[in-house]
């Protein structure tokens, strides 16, 4: 899904000068975050699209082949095993717009023109980030509804579900961080959403997301049972069905600070080194002018 371009809100200033480095950071960060965010009001339909995928992957486990799959907790339904799983993969997809963002914004000249200003670096890509997040909580909480729609019951308090929601949106963060080094280490946006698939694919499909992992061959079970998604999908059941033990939900927070903790640097280190390479291409061209002069 192509992202359209928009140019920073007028009435949104970049900070020009240092001062303190959070604070500094922290408001260039904000601003990018509203520019990202004025593209989905702009374009509503981007929300829109975000809900058709999982509204399928709802139709088609729960009315098509829940039949035929076992839930895997005993005295649940499939529908209460299956939400979950689709809350989760949901976020996990929506990292997607993450990459796909950054690439065409690279590929449309943004952003050279964000890195010429004197704005924080980490700032595009946090603002990138956190928009996608938002986004997300927005995603994530109409699918909760639509959940309620076809037959899913939660069996803890509200409280617990609203924990649910937060660990979720925590790893959605984390794998956020992910597709932003992909999107700026490919050079468009159709390139970013093919690079997407052989990550998502292993991660999604090889899971307890949608079936139980004990049919699978042993060396696939292994990693369905250990992978971080998986882990992840345990937690948000047992804070919203309370059918796993509340370790999972430690260990999807472990994984979610790992993988944030190891690919926000390095994004921010791609976005670095592009920057760098914009400067000596532009030195480069002045002086081959210069010589020709």
């Amino acid at each position: 899904m192509n992202t359209p371009n928009a140019a920073l809100p007028t009435h949104v200033a970049i900070s020009t000068h240092a001062g303190s480095g959070f604070m500094w950071a922290a408001r260039d960060t904000m601003a990018m975050v509203w520019r990202n965010l004025t593209v989905v009001r702009r374009v509503p339909q981007l929300l829109v699209f975000a809900l058709v995928q999982p509204l399928i992957f709802v139709f088609m486990f729960r009315y098509v082949f829940g039949g035929a799959i076992p839930s895997g907790a005993a005295g649940l339904p499939y529908v209460d095993y299956l939400m979950p799983g689709i809350f989760v993969q949901t976020v996990t997809f929506g990292a997607i717009n993450t990459a796909v963002g950054l690439a065409e914004d690279k590929n449309k000249g943004l952003l050279e023109r964000l890195k010429s200003l004197p704005m924080s670096r980490s700032a595009v890509l946090g603002g990138r980030v956190l928009a996608d997040t938002t986004r997300n909580v927005f995603v994530v909480t109409m699918m909760l509804f639509v959940g309620f729609l076809v037959g899913f019951n939660t069996h803890t308090n509200a409280l617990k579900v609203a924990a649910g929601v937060g660990l979720m949106v925590l790893f959605g963060f984390a794998i956020c961080w992910i597709f932003a080094l992909i999107g700026l280490s490919v050079t468009n946006g159709e390139a970013a959403q093919a690079a997407a698939f052989p990550l998502l694919a292993p991660l999604t499909f090889a899971s307890n997301a949608f079936v139980p992992p004990d049919t699978m061959p042993d060396w696939l079970r292994w990693w369905a049972e250990r992978q971080p998604l998986s882990i992840t999908v345990r937690g948000v059941r047992a804070l919203m069905l309370g059918t796993e033990p509340m370790d999972y939900v430690w260990g999807s927070i472990a994984w979610s600070l790992a993988i944030t903790a190891v690919l926000a640097p390095l994004a921010v280190r791609r976005f670095r080194q592009l920057a760098l390479r914009q400067w000596a291409q532009a030195v480069a061209s002045s002086s081959a002018r210069s010589r020709c002069a």
